[in-house]
């Protein structure tokens, strides 16, 4: 087992025994690069992986804490969870039925710090030196609007579909059809829908986030 594994390990051991309960603010970056010997980049993919599957939350400025929601969290992990066995094609057309459904929802509950996560997402995203990183401000981006509709079931269905995006089918179809004009693309389509949620245009959001869900499968799967 190699430390970002046994690092991974260590804390579900944490999450299982209930040592680390619901809300529980966990030891930093930094904290656990200290204790394992592990670069603050290799800790920080490993929290990442665990947020993927809505084990954790991390709040800029605050820190990390042990989701709300670690219960079902757990419970999917144990299981494997929908998501793990859903196909690349299965995840997208969930997408498209569900991403530009919730459109009003957040126009609708968005607030000021919603919009500064949005765009932060988006910041980073642009700022990526690798696809992996990017993948992961994309994925996170999308789980930022989804809770920005304030409704915890909705935010707990996008955490299943950010999980499946991490499956092995998924990363090498993403890797296969990635290149440097389609990310510049995905930037683009990232930008205007934020800036058309921000702007309250429900209509022009619904209209961007399909566009670009399609422009994503058409690039992926072909059809």
């Amino acid at each position: 087992m190699d430390s970002a594994t046994a690092l991974q390990e260590t804390i579900l051991d944490n999450l299982k025994s209930r040592k680390w309960r619901a809300g529980h603010r966990i030891p930093t970056e930094r904290s656990f690069s200290e204790q394992s010997g592990l670069s603050r980049a290799t800790v920080r993919r490993v929290l990442a992986v665990l947020k993927e599957r809505g084990l954790i939350t991390q709040t800029v400025g605050s820190g990390t804490y042990v989701s709300a929601h670690i219960a079902e969290a757990l419970a999917a992990t144990a299981e494997g969870g929908p998501a793990r066995s859903a196909s690349p094609s299965e995840l997208m057309s969930a997408r498209l039925a569900l991403e530009p459904a919730i459109i009003d929802m957040v126009i609708g509950n968005a607030n000021s710090a919603d919009f500064e996560r949005m765009h932060e997402c988006c910041n980073k995203a642009e700022a990526a030196t690798t696809l992996e990183d990017f993948e992961r401000w994309d994925s996170l981006l999308h789980e930022v609007i989804a809770d920005s509709a304030h409704n915890s079931f909705i935010s707990g269905v996008f955490r299943l579909m950010n999980q499946a995006r991490s499956d092995a089918e998924w990363g090498m179809l993403k890797r296969r059809s990635a290149t440097p004009e389609r990310r510049l693309e995905y930037q683009h389509e990232h930008r205007s829908l934020v800036e058309a949620l921000q702007q309250r245009d429900a209509i022009r959001a619904r209209e961007l986030c399909i566009d670009h869900l399609v422009h994503v499968r058409v690039n992926m799967l072909g059809h």
